[in-house]
C-alpha cells in the first residue's frame, strides 16, 4: 500500500471536522496527519514491513 492512499484519508477525515484544536479528535487526526506527513519514509518502510498482501482496505 502506497502511503498517499493513507495520507488522502487522514486529511478527507481531519478536513471532515471543523478546525478546533480544543476537540481531541480533530487535535489527534490533524497532529496525526502532520506527523506521517514529516516521516513519509519511515511510514512507507512500515507498511511494506506490516501490511500483508490482501489488507488493504483497496485490494
Amino acid at each position: 500500500m502506497k502511503i498517499e492512499k493513507v495520507l488522502a484519508e487522514l486529511n478527507r477525515l481531519r478536513h471532515d471536522l471543523e478546525k478546533d484544536p480544543k476537540d481531541m479528535e480533530w487535535f489527534t487526526l490533524h497532529h496525526t496527519f502532520c506527523f506521517v506527513s514529516y516521516k513519509m519514509v519511515e511510514f512507507q518502510r512500515y507498511l511494506d514491513e506490516s501490511v500483508k498482501p490482501g489488507e488493504c482496505p483497496d485490494e
